[in-house]
């Protein structure tokens, strides 16, 4: 089990930044594959980006590339997204998530998730 709290919402005008913050609990953080999700009202949820579990692998959605950043800092149990050059779109509920194994971009790989933290980015 592994239990997830995000943290770094609120809101921000376009162009501005946000840090976005996961800590993680329970079993070893580094046994996790962790990724970020978001979802707007009445849309599906969507994935923003995913981490390998020893940080070396990335991999992130066409619509933030260039401007999120995920990272992860195992010995604090913690996943971050940086989002630079933040968009009214990028406006959602953001989600983390754990799987075990290998990153993936499919939401439904993922066992564990966070309570989510809202973003807003003013026009």
């Amino acid at each position: 089990q592994v239990q997830l709290v995000e943290s770094g919402g609120g809101l921000v005008q376009a162009g501005g930044s946000l840090r976005l913050s996961c800590a993680a609990s329970g079993r070893t953080f580094s046994s996790y594959a962790m990724g970020w999700f978001r979802q707007a009202p009445g849309k599906e949820r969507e994935f923003v980006a995913t981490i390998s579990r020893s940080g070396g692998s990335t991999a992130y959605a066409v619509s933030v590339k260039g401007r999120f950043t995920i990272s992860r800092d195992n010995a604090k149990n913690t996943v971050y997204l940086q989002m630079n050059s933040l968009k009214p779109e990028d406006t959602a509920v953001y989600y983390c998530a754990a799987k075990t194994v290998s990153p993936s971009s499919q939401y439904n790989e993922y066992g564990y998730w966070g309570q989510g933290t809202q973003v807003t980015v003013s026009s």
